[in-house]
């Protein structure tokens, strides 16, 4: 059995402030071992100023979340999913938004930049977006072998993009940390995800930003774990915290043999 968390979090421009909240609630959750624990998107620093993020961007491998992330990660023995965090480019006007997976020893094992930006106009206190004039866009897909299973790596807007999650090939568990704003989320969040878990015959493990922030954006919360057959395993409606599921990675595969959906596609991405 593997223990799939998912924190949700009402983060704040501090970083400090934000690492001490997912350290409390790290250490009174009882994580279990091997545990995967998912952090949502912007965890350590959100609702700031436009060009907050860039002043906290840490170079991969060193800095504050990084060395505090992977200490949790050793400390509980269990497999940390970043969220997201900023981490420098060799633009200084952008950093890219790194979604980064530690093993039980404190290692790096996975590093996903966020490839879709969100730059949209919504129906909202905030109303427009531009997440491309402070992110620079990764381009690369991300899968990584664990001893718990085989783990896709996306972001938040990159769950309307069903082609990323066919060039994921075979997965056991999709990771998608989110702040999805009050708005998109009541009309998608569930549709979307449901969807991803659907066609991938995977589970998943969506944490959210939830609340209203300092800068006055408002998130839409109900962080959710999901079964290969798009089943709601925990959710967690506004308040933050955890949400977790004990699952049986094995189950999936009575799944894929009683309805081989991979086996009948006939318009495979070429990245399988």
């Amino acid at each position: 059995m593997v223990n799939l968390v998912a924190l949700q979090m009402t983060s704040t421009p501090h970083v400090e402030e934000n690492l001490n909240i997912v350290e409390k609630e790290m250490a009174t959750a009882d994580i279990e071992r091997d545990s995967l624990v998912v952090l949502p998107e912007c965890f350590a620093c959100f609702g700031g100023k436009e060009k907050g993020q860039l002043a906290v961007a840490e170079v991969k491998g060193d800095g504050i979340i990084q060395q505090r992330l992977s200490a949790l990660a050793k400390q509980h023995q269990c497999y940390i999913v970043s969220g997201t965090f900023p981490v420098k480019t060799q633009n200084p006007d952008k950093f890219s938004a790194a979604c980064m997976l530690f093993g039980p020893n404190g290692e790096l094992l996975a590093d996903y930049r966020k490839i879709h930006m969100f730059d949209v106009s919504v129906n909202d206190n905030t109303g427009s977006y531009k997440e491309s004039a402070t992110t620079e866009a990764g381009n690369e897909v991300v899968t990584v072998r664990t001893p718990i299973g085989n783990i896709g790596l996306a972001v938040c807007y990159d769950v309307r993009f069903p082609g990323l999650f066919s060039a994921m090939g075979e997965i056991d568990i999709l990771v998608l940390p989110a702040a999805f704003t009050q708005r998109t989320g009541e009309a998608h969040w569930h549709a979307l995800l449901k969807a991803r878990a659907i066609e991938k015959q995977c589970y998943v493990v969506a944490p959210n930003q939830s609340g209203v922030h300092q800068n006055g954006r408002e998130t839409y919360g109900h962080s959710i774990i999901l079964s290969p057959w798009g089943d709601t395993l925990g959710e967690r409606k506004t308040e933050t915290g955890f949400v977790s599921a004990s699952v049986d990675i094995a189950e999936r595969e009575t799944i894929k043999q009683n309805m081989p959906v991979a086996e009948h596609n006939r318009f495979r991405s070429h990245f399988v």
